[in-house]
């Protein structure tokens, strides 16, 4: 667990836009473009529990009930399709969520009560709030599987990372090459920053450090 909180703590201090720098050097697509967070302050980090939603139907089941199945530390991750006028997500789950150390919730859909998250500093990552609740319109089909949040695919263990720039992903295995190249390019824009409070204009700032090469994709 100690190793994880580490790594968790490497990655909201790199921040989205550093490592969705390196993702784009790596060629691997992670940015879950159009997913925010409720409030600009929150941020978090840690590996997804994955959950699928599928409409109703004539099936029944439950939006939520898999909550005390999540790890501390964890990301809740639920692929709502992107849908906007069922939530997924609410003042329960957020309540639950809160006290059992989870991490945050990304969803590619919406939530409610966000008061709730708010008042608890409870990350929650969404494409907006309303207040249509999901029940009797969605349900969990299917727990720690692939999913897409806005057409990323991420699977169960896999890092999530938000802060006030959106959120991404990053597959697991390849975490630390990620974090060595934001490091990479936040230690060049520091550079940059430096020099041109020194007087140097900023082309030939970014020129001295290479810095567009930073950001572009590596050759195979």
């Amino acid at each position: 667990m100690t190793e994880k909180v580490d790594l968790a703590t490497r990655l909201t201090t790199a921040g989205v836009t550093a490592l969705s720098d390196a993702l784009d050097r790596l060629g691997i697509a992670g940015q879950a473009v159009g997913i925010m967070p409720v409030v600009r302050t929150m941020r978090f980090a840690g590996p997804a529990f994955t959950i699928r939603m599928l409409p109703v139907g004539q099936s029944g089941g439950v939006v939520g009930d898999y909550i005390d199945d999540v790890p501390e530390g964890a990301v809740v991750a639920i692929d709502n399709s992107g849908i906007l006028d069922e939530t997924v997500w609410g003042d329960i789950l957020t309540f639950v969520a809160h006290r059992k150390g989870i991490a945050g919730t990304v969803i590619d859909g919406v939530c409610r009560d966000s008061d709730r998250c708010v008042e608890l500093g409870y990350p929650v990552f969404a494409r907006a709030n309303t207040m249509r609740t999901g029940k009797d319109r969605t349900t969990a089909d299917a727990y720690n599987v692939p999913i897409q949040l806005a057409k990323v695919r991420v699977n169960a263990g896999d890092w999530l990372v938000g802060d006030a720039d959106g959120v991404l992903a990053i597959p697991q295995e390849r975490v630390e090459e990620v974090l060595a190249i934001a490091a990479t390019i936040e230690k060049a824009e520091e550079a940059i920053r430096s020099m041109i409070a020194q007087g140097m204009r900023l082309d030939d700032a970014r020129r001295q450090v290479n810095y567009h090469a930073l950001q572009t994709r590596q050759k195979e």
